[in-house]
């Protein structure tokens, strides 16, 4: 008796659950209703499967308990319920498949006219591509992926030479407009998913998977891998602009061609020693850094990553935070660099300076921060001397109390908020799983334990 309402109770609770939830889908913000029609049919099949048979359980445990005066009744067949359960499992599986089947074979035909743009995974960020005023994409290879093209394209395709490269997380899209999404993995399987459009799909290494969408809904919405592709899995993220259709081609407008992109003018060293003067005063003659002001070593790490950082502070995508005063002084400094050629010649001009290990000013358990650092090596490299391809610095032989100071600003949120900020977003992330300041200076210790040898340690990729 007691287990016939415990199943009862079973079904009301589950059923009170699924009405009264307040978790459901978010709102949908693409053409695709019918994906949620489709599932919500699948709920309903299986719900009701489900009630019907524990209902019947509790029936049968209720109506066949013990009793002494009942004699058990031996019937090894029924035709007629044979039959009845084999219709309606028949009715229930047809009911949910058939309107998947139908919604599947127009979810992988796009319209003719449907825009096309190109979405490539890698461990653990997103990019993107367009065609360009001919239309079509040029060929790409993950042989031809380096450094300097980072999408594999074939420069001796005619048709690669105006496609739009787009090196970011954050993709826009025109509102009202239909897509068609081309899918491409540089390494392992990802998966491409916004749930907000209710699209999503696997990106399997060496082959082109697609399927497309109208989105229907203006806002940013986020991009999330819905495959285990390794350690960071969780924070590969990007973000899905929908804008009016001007909005969006003023955006992609902005963006070089692949053509422009590999045209790189060379630094200017000599150049850079004079606007080097100004960061001297800081960060010392020969790039060594100096503690008592606040200003990290800065000879000896990547080229890609200075520049990136001196973008960001020019760009206030990083040193806006009221709290980060120093971020704020570099912002300041950043400011009087004129351009990009600027950047460019001053990081030629540390490139250019002697490589020495800083000092070392902390103390931890290195044994304790090489477990630790398990996961940060992934991208930062086992020997902490970086990843160009992960846009990852080195952290071996540089100012440890600086990559301490830098691990509190993502675990606060003083850095890597902006959205604009893709590797600063996802090393937020990372700090989170050093729960405590021991475990920083543990880490801490570990990199200053990593044998450094003096000379370039350059990362540099044009």
């Amino acid at each position: 008796m007691a287990l016939a309402i415990v199943l009862v109770l079973l079904v009301v609770g589950s059923v009170l659950f699924h009405v009264l939830s307040p978790w459901w889908f978010t709102p949908i913000a693409s053409n695709w209703q019918s994906i949620d029609d489709t599932v919500a049919i699948t709920l309903w099949v299986t719900g009701f499967v489900f009630i019907a048979v524990n209902l019947f359980m509790a029936y049968c445990v209720y109506r066949y308990r013990y009793r002494k005066q009942n004699v058990a009744h031996y019937e090894p067949e029924n035709k007629k319920l044979e039959w009845w359960l084999i219709g309606l499992t028949t009715v229930g599986i047809v009911s949910m498949l058939a309107p998947g089947l139908v919604v599947w074979g127009h979810f992988v035909n796009p319209p003719r006219d449907a825009m096309e743009v190109e979405v490539v995974g890698q461990q653990w960020r997103w990019s993107y591509r367009f065609p360009g005023v001919d239309g079509v994409f040029g060929r790409v290879d993950t042989r031809r992926i380096s450094a300097g093209n980072p999408f594999g394209i074939d420069a001796d395709d005619a048709s690669s030479a105006d496609d739009i490269v787009i090196d970011s997380p954050v993709l826009h899209l025109p509102l009202d407009n239909s897509v068609k999404v081309l899918l491409r993995s540089k390494d392992v399987l990802h998966n491409f998913d916004v749930p907000q459009f209710r699209v999503k799909m696997d990106m399997v290494p060496g082959q082109i998977t697609y399927f497309w969408l109208t989105p229907t809904r203006p806002g940013a919405f986020e991009v999330l891998c819905q495959e285990l592709c390794g350690v960071a899995h969780f924070a590969m993220r990007g973000l899905v602009v929908v804008e009016p259709a001007a909005a969006f081609q003023q955006w992609r407008d902005s963006f070089p061609t692949f053509a422009s992109s590999q045209k790189i003018t060379p630094a200017d060293a000599v150049a850079g020693q004079s606007l080097y003067v100004t960061c001297a005063a800081c960060h010392g003659a020969d790039g060594s850094g100096n503690a008592a002001l606040h200003a990290p070593k800065l000879s000896g790490q990547s080229s890609d990553y200075l520049k990136r950082q001196l973008r960001n502070f020019k760009n206030e995508i990083r040193g806006t935070h009221a709290l980060d005063e120093y971020g704020r002084q570099m912002a300041l400094i950043a400011a009087t660099l004129a351009d990009d050629a600027a950047i460019d010649n001053v990081v030629a001009y540390i490139d250019t300076l002697p490589d020495l290990p800083a000092p070392v000013t902390l103390r931890g358990n290195a044994t304790a921060g090489a477990a630790q650092f398990a996961t940060c090596g992934v991208c930062h490299g086992a020997n902490a001397r970086g990843n160009a391809g992960q846009g990852a610095p080195r952290l071996a032989g540089m100012s440890d109390w600086y990559l301490r100071q830098q691990m509190l600003n993502f675990k606060s949120g003083l850095r890597g908020v902006h959205p604009a900020d893709s590797y600063g977003s996802q090393m937020r992330f990372m700090a989170a799983t050093l729960n405590s300041d021991r475990a920083i200076d543990d880490v801490v210790a570990y990199l200053n334990s990593l044998q450094i040898n003096t000379g370039p340690a350059r990362i540099t990729t044009r």
